[in-house]
């Protein structure tokens, strides 16, 4: 049984331009700390890393404000929290990314470039990125199962490759 949940426009244009944002900031990113040596990468890290975390913000007290679930009505309870799960994991992991690469640079700024502290908030930040990856990748294969399912879900926020009425 179908939910005929589609979500707002905004919601959508929020998911997708978080896509780019998440992709640009894979583009972009820092392989090596002595790189923030440079004055302007710094800042501009910071910006990044400082507009994400509010963009994330935003998005999150939308979506949990305005937004209700388009998963059908029937659909198992353990599917549902499991849902749940991924999508606030995903949340903690992005903001957990943003937050860690703000603070290296903020040790970074201090003198911090080497030394354990630094190497253990650049784990954290490396824990971060290979969680996402995981959720993202399980995001994506629930994406396609329920594109498959033809259940709606699918195209309640992509806007291609429509299910069937």
């Amino acid at each position: 049984m179908h939910n005929n949940t589609n979500y707002s426009f905004l919601a959508k244009a929020l998911h997708w331009c978080f896509i780019i944002m998440f992709a640009y900031g894979i583009y972009k990113q820092v392989d090596d700390i002595n790189q923030l040596e440079d004055v302007s990468l710094f800042r501009t890290e910071i910006i990044f890393a400082s507009v994400f975390l509010l963009f994330l913000a935003f998005r999150l007290f939308y979506m949990t404000k305005t937004q209700k679930t388009s998963l059908p009505i029937d659909t198992p309870r353990s599917q549902k929290l499991a849902a749940k799960i991924v999508h606030f994991s995903m949340y903690i992991s992005l903001a957990g990314i943003a937050g860690s690469g703000l603070l290296i640079g903020y040790l970074f700024s201090l003198g911090f470039k080497d030394g354990l502290l630094i190497e253990f908030t650049v784990g954290v930040h490396e824990f971060f990125v290979s969680a996402i990856y995981w959720l993202i990748s399980i995001h994506v294969i629930a994406a396609i199962y329920h594109r498959l399912k033809n259940d709606g879900v699918w195209s309640s926020m992509v806007p291609f490759w429509k299910e069937n009425k």
